[in-house]
């Protein structure tokens, strides 16, 4: 019986949060469990002045917590899914999925204003090619910057003035007790959500079968389904985190609602789609959709991307 288990983590707040929920989660779950939470600098924390898909991708984020792992100085790594990669290394898992916490993105600006209320040319900072697409295509007179750092960061480059609003994930802001500043929740219409957001993932190595399975214990099948054609329709574009696609699944009414899209970076061009079917078809949902968005236009979009990107 599993007693003592190592958990590694980023160490932002966000993180360190995350990795204390799952923390006290397994403890409620594996009697006389004793949990360690070990912070770890990662390359993507550091590296702040390049994008990430200069510097090798939000990989750079969990990549040094595999490593952990691999050397045995952690047992499981916490993840936000939305950083996670659809094809990880060999050797790894992820062995369970939480249920997932609000999956949308959110304005926080100043003033409290929503997007459309936004002044002419106004300054936004979002980190994700994802949501500049998506705003761009909105509202094309804004100004679009790039902005990395935790989420605290961010906010104080808007109390500073750097930025009219900022772009975030509900669910972080909510995760940090920051719920009050989001001035307006984007809709699926106006920002598709990024693969995986708002779901806690942990990996852990695949040959742990004692610890797979007590990590299974606290798994939300729902969430995982949904997560299964995400990640699958992320797979069928090969596209990484950084791309400019988004997708969203849920259950509705026993069924897998679910809504993707690709966009061109600058927001002139976005194909969405959309899949309902039986939980159990997760995986081919995504499949089939990704083959339609390809077909529709977004073949076309990411390889022009690729090349601009070569």
């Amino acid at each position: 019986m599993i007693q003592y288990l190592r958990i590694a983590t980023r160490g932002s707040p966000l993180a360190r949060w995350q990795a204390d929920y799952v923390a006290d989660l397994l403890r409620r779950s594996i009697q006389g469990l004793e949990v360690e939470v070990i912070p770890i600098t990662t390359t993507g924390d550091v590296q702040l002045e390049t994008s990430l898909a200069k510097i090798g991708g939000k990989g750079l984020f969990i990549k040094e917590l595999e490593t952990a792992m691999a050397e045995n100085r952690a047992d499981l790594a916490v993840h936000s899914m939305k950083d996670v990669p659809w094809r990880l290394p060999d050797g790894f898992t992820i062995a369970s999925v939480l249920q997932r916490a609000d999956p949308g993105d959110a304005l926080v600006s100043a003033g409290s204003v929503d997007l459309e209320e936004l002044r002419d040319r106004a300054r936004i900072g979002t980190s994700s090619l994802r949501r500049q697409a998506q705003v761009r295509h909105l509202r094309p007179d804004l100004q679009v910057h790039s902005v990395r750092g935790n989420v605290e960061t961010r906010i104080k480059k808007l109390d500073d003035g750097e930025f009219d609003a900022v772009v975030l994930a509900a669910a972080g802001l909510k995760r940090l007790g920051l719920g009050k500043r989001i001035s307006a929740r984007l809709s699926f219409e106006q920002c598709l959500p990024a693969i995986g957001q708002g779901a806690i993932g942990i990996e852990c190595c695949d040959d742990n079968e004692e610890l797979v399975a007590a990590l299974k214990q606290v798994e939300h099948t729902g969430t995982r389904r949904c997560l299964d054609a995400e990640r699958a329709l992320a797979k069928g574009l090969d596209a990484s985190c950084e791309s400019p696609i988004a997708a969203h699944g849920e259950v509705r009414d026993g069924e897998l609602l679910l809504r993707g899209l690709v966009a061109s970076p600058d927001g002139r061009e976005i194909v969405r789609g959309r899949r309902r079917g039986r939980l159990t078809d997760a995986e081919w949902l995504g499949q089939d959709l990704a083959k339609e968005l390809l077909e529709q236009g977004g073949r076309d979009i990411l390889e022009e991307l690729g090349r601009e990107e070569a």
